[in-house]
């Protein structure tokens, strides 16, 4: 191990020494992931190998509010229930990766799996704007038998190597197994501030040659991140999460988009996951049985804060593990059935209880739900509005959804809410910092509520 890299551990090592003081915080959820101190951004990773789930995580344990050292951390569960962290997984510890190792992916192989991410490196010497000079973006590649003992990274492409179209925001590999081999997208922005996906195919998951680009043929944002490319009972699925999508009174509420394209890659043909405040940068994995997705319950550059939390020594949390499927051409997200193993006693309406569900069926034209005397639920015949009543949204207003909701499901968690309308077929999801957690109901619907216990969850600082 070079100085370099000692140096870094024992960085990571004072930053989780704060580990069981960070965990007192009041607003710290507890049945969504989070990080063990300071920063979490977007889910990395999500593979099941050998009946262990591995969810690695975009980490920066030195600051709430994402500076310092940025590399990944690392959760593993046997059922989406019971979970251990494991450490900060990859450090920012090479030249190729110097300044963050950012977003990437998991594939599975014959001796395990493969990991692969984006090296970060920002050059210092000149006055540079980082988008069309002064960056690079490599892509790299770790395997590893068992996820904790990773082999020597290997860099597989670096800036020089994309085509000369694209300016140097090229990042976050997703890499799939198909049938000639492997293929992989990268997330970019053209010159021209288009936003793109670069398309790669490799025989052995080493060699990676650049088969097309794929974009829309009018401009749909500036920059594509966080590229996902699947199949779903049998439809055709490229996620994306677009930036600088105009905004509309139903789509593209927040400063940053994330959505889908199914089929033909157009604009018509792209549907939003999360019409809430805060959900970003998803990824979606295939664990045996089911496709499910993991986003981040954040939002970059808002013009609103998590300032309560950020006081506390932590920031963001990852959403429920979601469960998709496709109905008439639609995608459902619906919460994995193992968060019903955290169901506990029905309790009543009104009581104050921080983590709970909310199942509400039979809903009338214009009944209101109010959550924590802070956030109202409105559901009305052609819209659903979720807008905040009180501070505890600081600084979030109002999010509209077109549709109307027939049932919902709404999961409390602290400081997280999640809502899904009609068995997943439009979900919102929120932070918020309210005072209390009584739940109240105006106008006709059938309701019950139920207390949700924690996730088991077993934190281990890294040691050095």
């Amino acid at each position: 191990m070079t100085d370099s890299e000692r140096e870094l551990r024992a960085r990571v090592a004072v930053a989780e020494k704060n580990i069981a003081r960070v965990k007192k915080g009041a607003y710290r959820c507890k049945y969504h992931l989070l990080p063990p101190v300071g920063w979490l951004n977007d889910p990395n990773g999500l593979i099941k190998v050998n009946g262990l789930y591995h969810v690695f995580f975009q980490y920066a344990p030195e600051s709430a509010e994402g500076e310092g050292l940025r590399g990944w951390g690392h959760y593993v569960s046997p059922d989406l229930v019971n979970w251990e962290y494991r450490g900060m997984a990859i450090y920012p510890d090479t030249p190729f990766d110097a300044d963050g190792a950012y977003s990437g992916s998991c594939v599975a192989d014959k001796n395990g799996f493969r990991i692969y991410y984006t090296g970060n490196v920002k050059h210092k010497d000149k006055n540079y704007d980082y988008v069309s000079d002064g960056r690079e973006s490599n892509t790299i590649l770790i395997r590893t038998e068992d996820g904790f003992n990773l082999d020597e990274k290997q860099v597989l492409l670096r800036t020089p190597d994309y085509p000369e179209e694209f300016t140097r925001h090229i990042r976050d590999p997703k890499v799939n197994i198909t049938e000639e081999g492997y293929s992989m997208v990268l997330g970019g922005r053209l010159k021209g501030d288009k936003g793109a996906v670069l398309l790669y195919k490799s025989r052995d998951g080493f060699n990676f040659t650049l088969d097309k680009v794929v974009s829309t043929p009018d401009k749909f944002g500036f920059m594509w991140e966080c590229p996902d490319r699947f199949t779903l009972d049998g439809l055709n699925v490229l996620s994306v999460s677009p930036q600088g999508v105009p905004h509309e009174k139903y789509a593209f509420q927040n400063v940053y988009a994330s959505g889908c394209f199914i089929g033909d890659v157009k604009r018509e043909n792209f549907r939003e996951w999360d019409f809430g405040f805060d959900f970003y940068a998803p990824q979606t994995f295939w664990d045996g049985q089911r496709r499910i997705l993991f986003g981040w319950a954040g939002m970059p550059d808002a013009d609103y804060d998590n300032l309560p939390e950020v006081r506390e020594g932590w920031q963001h949390s990852l959403t429920l593990p979601r469960v998709l499927t496709a109905k008439n051409g639609v995608i459902y997200q619906s919460p994995a059935e193992e968060v019903e193993k955290l169901r506990q006693r029905e309790i009543p309406i009104d009581e104050d209880c921080a983590c709970y569900e909310l199942q509400i069926t039979d809903i009338s034209q214009g009944l209101k739900v109010i959550l924590s005397d802070a956030l109202k639920i409105s559901f009305g015949k052609d819209e659903c509005v979720c807008s905040f009543v009180s501070a505890a949204g600081r600084g979030r207003k109002t999010r509209r959804a077109a549709f109307s909701a027939e049932k919902a499901v709404i999961f409390m968690d602290v400081s997280v809410c999640e809502v899904y309308f009609n068995d997943g077929e439009k979900v919102f999801t929120t932070k918020l910092f309210p005072d209390s957690y009584s739940v109240k109901i105006y106008g006709n619907c059938k309701a019950k509520r139920f207390a949700l216990g924690a996730y088991s969850v077993k934190i281990t600082a890294s040691e050095f």
